[in-house]
């Protein structure tokens, strides 16, 4: 006898047979009624129970090679504990993927949107398993700031009791503060960019997993992602691989090292197919899809030039033109999950490169200290959740990977 608690799926009736489809947060079983073995009041209910009504049923398993995961509970009670109301998701009433995300407070019942939140679940959980067993220290970092990280115009400003104030676009110059007391750390938040994009890869407010590190090396640095990204997706596939297989996607096992491409290189394939772009510019989306489309495992770019990075970057010693500095690159077209380099740790390099960006001194005067203080060389990378699931689970639009996503057009619920 098993007690089976959840959601009708659903459901469908043929002469004297009953099916539903019960989804419990695990997963979903088959459960059958059938005339002349199942009690006539239950074969009712079970047919008369409307899409996505809370129920409760005891019943006896039976193995069938034909039923959902290969056995069905043959129903001998069922309670309807929360009737749903006429379900408003079905073939007639979705005319856009809109309309879905209008409605988003339903639709992630459905069977792909979960498989899709298990997935970036188990790759939260995987990258806590990767830090706690290298003996990092998780740190929370304050999601209202003063100064910006990266660029000014992507900051969503507030009035704080009269103040100006930002939301967070990183956690990263709170971790090179921690570094100086706890040696290594990471952060898993939400960050905010005001990033007026509309393209596939871009939400509003996502999470990220940031890591920095005490003594690192860019070289180390690059290493440490590798570590975290190969662990993270191997164990995905080793634990939601029935979540993946849902989705359609077959996916085996990444190994290290990442291929690598400088910027030079990367900016001259884009040139080869006619991608134009000076150097010094970031590397435009396009370029980036173009290149990520080449290769079918993660891959880094380095050597990115100062003039695409932020002021805090360090500058190679034989070309001060040259950062420290790298991203991680998705395959299949996905394009950039991740960026990281080594930190300028010097005060009188870190306070000129302020002041060549018109920075304003105040806000970042705490920052600065770091460096009068016994600051080591350090390294560090945040990488994002949601665009790296997009990318494990073939997604077209990064919205799919939020359970409630935030776009320049979309705010509900």
């Amino acid at each position: 006898m098993v007690q089976l608690k959840g959601w009708v799926a659903s459901k469908s009736d043929i002469g004297s047979l009953a099916f539903i489809i019960l989804r419990d947060g695990t997963g979903y079983i088959q459960l059958v009624g059938k005339k002349g073995v199942t009690d006539d009041n239950i074969l009712s209910i079970m047919k008369d129970v409307s899409i996505e009504s809370a129920i409760a049923v005891k019943g006896r398993l039976r193995k069938d090679a034909r039923a959902l995961n290969g056995v069905e509970v043959i129903v001998d009670s069922i309670d309807v504990i929360a009737r749903a109301e006429q379900w408003p998701i079905n073939k007639s009433t979705v005319k856009s993927a809109s309309f879905l995300y209008d409605n988003r407070h339903l639709s992630i019942r459905g069977m792909r949107a979960s498989a899709i939140i298990k997935i970036r679940s188990e790759f939260i959980k995987a990258a806590f398993e990767f830090f706690y067993a290298r003996d990092f220290v998780f740190i929370s970092a304050p999601s209202i700031v003063s100064a910006a990280v990266e660029g000014g115009a992507t900051l969503f400003e507030l009035d704080y009791f009269g103040k100006k104030v930002y939301l967070t676009q990183s956690t990263q110059f709170y971790e090179e503060a921690a570094i100086c007391s706890l040696g290594k750390v990471f952060t898993i938040q939400p960050a905010f960019r005001a990033e007026k994009s509309k393209t596939p890869k871009h939400l509003t407010e996502f999470v990220m997993v940031e890591a920095e590190v005490a003594f690192n090396t860019q070289e180390d640095n690059i290493r440490l992602q590798e570590d975290l990204l190969t662990y993270v997706y191997n164990s995905i596939i080793e634990h939601r691989n029935k979540e993946l297989e849902m989705l359609g996607r077959r996916l085996k096992p990444i190994e290290k090292p990442f291929p690598r491409l400088s910027y030079d290189e990367a900016r001259e394939i884009a040139l080869k197919h006619g991608i134009n772009f000076e150097w010094g510019d970031d590397i435009p989306t396009e370029a980036e899809r173009l290149i990520s489309k080449q290769f079918d495992r993660p891959f880094f770019i380095t050597d990115y030039p100062l003039s695409a990075r932020s002021f805090y970057h360090m500058c190679k010693d034989e070309d001060e033109r040259i950062t420290l500095s790298s991203d991680l690159i998705a395959p299949e077209g996905f394009g950039e999950i991740a960026t990281g380099g080594q930190r300028i740790h010097d005060y009188n390099t870190l306070l000129n490169r302020i002041k060549a960006n018109n920075l304003p001194l105040e806000s970042f005067k705490w920052y600065l200290d770091l460096r009068r203080y016994g600051m080591p060389p350090h390294a560090g990378f945040g990488i994002g959740v949601e665009r790296s699931v997009r990318w494990i689970c073939n997604m077209k639009h990064i919205r799919a990977t939020s359970l409630f996503p935030r776009t320049i057009t979309r705010v509900y619920p």
